[in-house]
């Protein structure tokens, strides 16, 4: 008798005892993480050792007892189970990755506080609750970067290439988790072999930004935390400068250069690692798009700063610029400047730069490059009806058409996708925000892009409770592109 069939007789109860026993694995698979921090504080003295270690035990104790009572239940996972497994791991490792900061008693006075940084850390957000980051325990700046690169490619990912070894299949979590429409998509023949791959991708471009970092200037402490952060567009920094506090342009490049290759598709990566070719770069639309994106919001943001005379000199301008544009366009989150006081609309640009920018199969935040090609494309074909209302018109990308499917779900992403996004932002109104903070708040969570504007742009330690835990919701959703996180609310997904 297949797995299948097994899983189809359980009761009721049981139907999603394979969901459990997953959840029990990663659960205890995420408490080693903090070994880390752990082994920095201790060799540091730096008195929050406690904390990591009472985390630890807690975290394996409890996903050793989910684990346990269904450890020898042989049920397969089933498309819905991944959703479910994806949208339970998000929240509770949100909530577990909060424990450590919030028992350190650092920088975040309460659990709300301290579930805001650690979701928006594995989220790759990077908006913080936290100031007097350059006087906080090394461990503790560890462990916010820590979640930040963990958080980049996905948790689930990195357990896809382990479970099989656990003798569990992991075809249905890479869909829900894989950030973008390549969900179908594989590297290689087998979903673990295609999660290594992208994992050995992300491992050594963190590890060539780390060097690259520390060749030009930086403490080998700040190079690891700043390239982890970096290639995983995530934006913590161990500064409250952020990257400003070097004040090195050299650095201010280099960030650059890795902030755009973490905005990439990483299966793209992979292609030109595996074949040695850079022109599979520039045979890729969306790469193509992404560029072109970046340089169009770049010289729209440069203009009024040499205009207004924000800045002395044409190369500073454009220096500036560019920064910020990639860092909001990538959802990044870095920052040498205070954008938020630039002149006219250049700050609500750099804003909405986050909705689109990003690459498919990225670490990036936001709607995505991918969709808004298709998106447009769908647009002139609508546009083209109406003059020649028989024609056949398909949708191309890479030269492929795209099934009609797809083009209409794309649609339907961009309308849910909007739609929240105003929504939320009068939820947020509602909790005593201005509408301009209240829209760069959310539009800064949603897309996973961290700094907003007004009173949000550097820290979101005076929202209030209610509007910290709207804007982690909000972030969650961001990160699991919304449908993986809305379809468990919907009556269909619990029938039989």
């Amino acid at each position: 008798m297949s797995s299948a069939v097994r899983i189809s007789r359980l009761p009721y109860s049981r139907r999603f005892a394979a969901v459990q026993r997953v959840t029990g694995i990663l659960l205890m698979l995420f408490s080693t993480t903090m070994l880390p921090p752990l082994l920095i504080s201790s060799t540091k003295a730096e008195g929050v050792s406690q904390a990591f270690l009472e985390s630890m035990w807690l975290t394996l104790t409890t996903g050793a007892l989910v684990w346990w009572p269904v450890r020898r239940i042989d049920a397969e996972l089933k498309i819905r189970d991944g959703f479910l497994v994806v949208v339970l791991f998000w929240v509770v490792l949100s909530t577990f990755g909060a424990i450590p900061l919030f028992g350190a008693d650092v920088g975040w006075d309460s659990f709300t506080d301290a579930m805001f940084e650690s979701t928006s850390g594995l989220t790759t957000t990077g908006a913080t609750v936290a100031t007097g980051l350059d006087t906080m325990p090394a461990s503790i700046l560890f462990y916010r970067v820590q979640l930040h690169w963990l958080g980049g490619m996905g948790v689930i990912v990195l357990a896809v290439a382990l479970l099989p070894m656990l003798g569990i299949g992991g075809m249905q979590l890479f869909r829900a988790e894989t950030p973008g429409p390549m969900k179908d998509s594989k590297l290689t023949p087998r979903i673990a072999s295609t999660a290594r791959a992208l994992w050995f991708v992300y491992l050594t471009l963190t590890l060539l930004c780390a060097l690259t970092y520390w060749l030009l200037g930086m403490s080998f402490f700040d190079a690891i935390c700043h390239a982890m952060s970096t290639i995983s567009t995530g934006g913590f920094s161990t500064h409250d400068a952020s990257i400003g506090h070097f004040n090195s342009v050299p650095i201010e490049l280099a960030v650059m250069f890795f902030m755009l290759v973490g905005g990439v598709n990483f299966a793209l990566h992979f292609i030109a690692f595996r074949g040695r070719s850079p022109l599979a770069y520039l045979r890729d639309v969306e790469f193509r798009t992404y560029l072109i994106a970046i340089g169009v919001i770049t010289v729209l943001v440069t203009i009024p700063l040499l205009y207004f005379g924000t800045y002395e000199g044409f190369g500073t301008a454009l220096r500036k610029a560019l920064f910020h544009v990639i860092s909001y366009g990538t959802t990044s989150g870095f920052a040498t400047a205070d954008p938020s006081a630039w002149p006219v609309y250049t700050p609500m640009l750099l804003m909405l730069a986050g909705f689109t920018v990003g690459c498919a199969g990225s670490t990036s935040g936001g709607i995505k490059a991918m969709r808004l090609v298709v998106f447009m494309k769908q647009v002139l074909r609508e546009l083209y009806r109406l003059l020649h209302p028989s024609a056949t018109i398909p949708i191309k990308l890479g030269g492929k058409s795209l099934p009609d499917d797809v083009v209409y779900a794309i649609g339907a992403f961009f309308s849910v996708y909007v739609g929240l996004t105003v929504i939320l932002t009068f939820v947020m109104i509602g909790t005593g925000l201005d509408p301009v903070t209240a829209f760069s708040a959310v539009a800064a969570c949603i897309n996973n892009e961290g700094p907003g504007l007004g009173e949000v742009s550097a820290t979101m330690a005076s929202v209030s409770d209610v509007g910290k835990w709207v804007l982690i919701a909000t972030m969650l959703m961001g990160r699991l592109e919304i449908f993986t996180f809305l379809i468990i609310f919907t009556p269909a997904f619990w029938r039989r």
